[in-house]
């Protein structure tokens, strides 16, 4: 069947996907993957754990943000699901009765892996920027490094970049440092 004739994929296709994977609907394509590796995994646990702890609801920080590991976003026609997420408050107030969020985050983060890079940087954060996300972070475990991007138009501009044990405050979580020596594994 030629590429053109080729059947989209529908959340249906979603929702039959193995347990253990994670399944995504990018451009019409059901993308499944399996579940992170322990250094993805470490990263990302560490890295909501600090942000829900200070700008978190109930947090020791300046608060103001409703933070989720993994959540399923219905952005359009895409189904996609970053490693963080997180709305602040004032345009999410509550969660969702859905299982998922229709209206696009604020901030995603996504944690790379050698699976996950080009699909992360190359076909997730143009469906972020089409929808408004207005920063995104990618962090890359086995080269230690976070690597911040904002909003500008209609694409993202380079922030900044970090790496192993700095005490980074970066946008849009830059009233506290956070400690990237927390997500990597020693």
């Amino acid at each position: 069947m030629s590429s053109a004739a080729k059947k989209l994929a529908t959340y249906e296709d979603v929702l039959a996907a193995p347990a253990h994977r994670v399944a995504e609907l990018v451009a019409g394509e059901l993308i499944t993957q399996p579940r992170p590796a322990p250094a993805h995994a470490f990263a990302g646990m560490g890295l909501s754990v600090q942000l829900g702890g200070r700008y978190g609801a109930g947090g020791e920080g300046p608060g103001g943000w409703l933070i989720l590991f993994e959540p399923e976003l219905h952005l359009g026609p895409h189904v996609l699901v970053p490693d963080v997420a997180a709305w602040r408050s004032e345009r999410m107030p509550h969660l969702p009765e859905s299982a998922y969020f229709e209206l696009a985050p604020d901030f995603c983060c996504e944690i790379l892996s050698p699976s996950t890079a080009r699909l992360d940087r190359v076909q997730k954060m143009p469906i972020y920027a089409e929808h408004d996300v207005s920063y995104v972070w990618l962090v890359d475990p086995a080269v230690q490094t976070l690597e911040v991007f904002a909003l500008d138009g209609e694409t993202y501009r380079f922030v900044s970049s970090h790496s192993e044990d700095d005490m980074v405050e970066a946008v849009p979580f830059d009233a506290v440092p956070l400690d990237l020596a927390r997500l990597w594994p020693r």
